[in-house]
């Protein structure tokens, strides 16, 4: 080939120029690829949260855990200031059930709880109005309520995603930042969003699921001490009147009327025994004694009435909330017929007392052991009812050492 035939085969100029437009590319390369790990390291986040979150829901953790973790995790993810958690009222405002803020910046959340009305023009308007995603970029002149509060905190900007429970929307999750939040924060929070509505669609579920609990074991509470009162006030009155009338019979008797004498005192003895029966039966059902005097003389009444020595040790100064002395005391009462039916035990301890904030009921035997839930041993109903009153319920049965019971109930604020 002559030089004549060659021909440059691209018109790019040679030297400094071309050099520059090479390192273009290499940068824009670079920065692709960053733009690349930074997707790769959020998806990989968000998923971890989302693993996170689904195991604290399988867990039925309590509905204001969950609110929290949700907050956290959304925070952390989105790298924002403060994250708050609303639910929609009827009463059309939004309660604060769950928050969380960045550790350096100053807790300004609103208290949980705490009511907010829903303004117009507000973020927590156009998310129950829309379904959809709100953002409100600076609260410079917002003149809303939740405007001049974040105003005065310094806060610039919120974004805010619907949480949808059973296809409504049930509340919003909003981002707050002191900055102007990056402009795919949206898209972010809603597939967060969905998972976040899973997890608190079944916090929502297992509260509603206690508290039906809750309501059940109060009314059977409330039905056994009605029946109680009936028993005492009505036919354990009608039975004592019988007897006595019964005794002034047999006591205006002609002399040598044996026969008539022996018969009446035999019915007399029959009715008092009934009564007696029937006492019993009202003692199960709703004792005299745990209404006027508390766990304590309960307790040693029952104690006292059964057939192995118990040993009781009641740690606790004056009464407790009325749901909790009737749970303790028929729980108490039915773990130990439980170690009367099955344990062949010698002796038992009820240890009661109050240990941080709940009350601490264990019962102890030196039985057999093996004992399981279930299998007719009725330590389910005793674990239902803990359960429904926000407790712990904890068996240990190994086979030859005896069975421990432990419970807790937590105490109202």
């Amino acid at each position: 080939m002559t030089s004549a035939e060659w021909e440059p085969e691209s018109d790019e100029p040679e030297g400094p120029q071309g050099e520059v437009g090479g390192e273009d590319a290499f940068e824009s390369l670079l920065a692709a690829l960053e733009f690349c790990q930074i997707q790769v390291r959020n998806l990989a986040d968000e998923q971890v949260a989302v693993r996170r979150m689904a195991m604290l829901a399988a867990q039925e953790a309590p509905p204001e855990k969950i609110f929290r973790a949700v907050s956290r995790e959304i925070g952390e993810l989105l790298g924002t200031d403060y994250v708050v958690i609303n639910r929609y009222e009827p009463d059309d405002t939004t309660a604060s059930v769950g928050h969380w803020s960045r550790p350096s910046s100053p807790d300004v959340m609103p208290p949980l709880a705490g009511h907010w009305p829903i303004e117009n023009g507000s973020a927590t308007e156009i998310v129950a109005r829309t379904g959809e995603p709100a953002r409100i970029a600076d609260y410079t002149h917002a003149e809303t309520e939740m405007g001049e509060w974040a105003r005065e905190r310094g806060l610039r900007s919120v974004v805010a995603c619907p949480v949808m429970v059973k296809g409504r929307v049930w509340g919003m999750i909003a981002s707050l930042s002191t900055e102007a939040q990056p402009e795919d924060t949206e898209a972010r929070m809603l597939q967060l969003g969905v998972f976040a509505s899973a997890a608190i669609d079944n916090a929502e579920i297992g509260a509603e699921l206690h508290a039906s609990r809750a309501r059940v074991i109060a009314a059977s509470d409330a039905t056994r001490r009605r029946i109680e009162r009936n028993l005492h006030d009505g036919v354990q009155q009608r039975l004592i009147s019988l007897g006595l009338q019964l005794r002034t019979a047999e006591a205006c008797l002609e002399p040598g009327q044996d026969v008539l004498r022996n018969q009446l005192a035999r019915t007399t003895q029959g009715l008092t025994d009934v009564l007696e029966d029937l006492r019993e039966i009202s003692r199960g059902l709703h004792p005299a004694s745990l209404s006027r005097g508390g766990l304590r003389p309960a307790l040693k009444s029952l104690a006292r009435r059964f057939a192995i020595p118990v040993e009781l040790n009641v740690s606790i100064d004056g009464r407790l909330p009325e749901p909790i002395e009737v749970a303790v005391y028929y729980i108490v009462s039915e773990a130990l017929t439980n170690v009367l039916r099955h344990a062949h035990a010698n002796s038992v301890r009820v240890d009661l007392s109050i240990d941080r904030g709940a009350v601490r009921v264990s019962v102890y035997d030196d039985g057999i052991g093996g004992t399981e839930l279930g299998g007719g041993s009725g330590l389910i109903g005793l674990k239902d009812r803990t359960e429904a009153l926000g407790g712990t319920f904890q068996l240990e049965s190994p086979p030859g050492e005896g069975t421990s019971l432990l419970l807790k109930i937590p105490l109202p604020d």
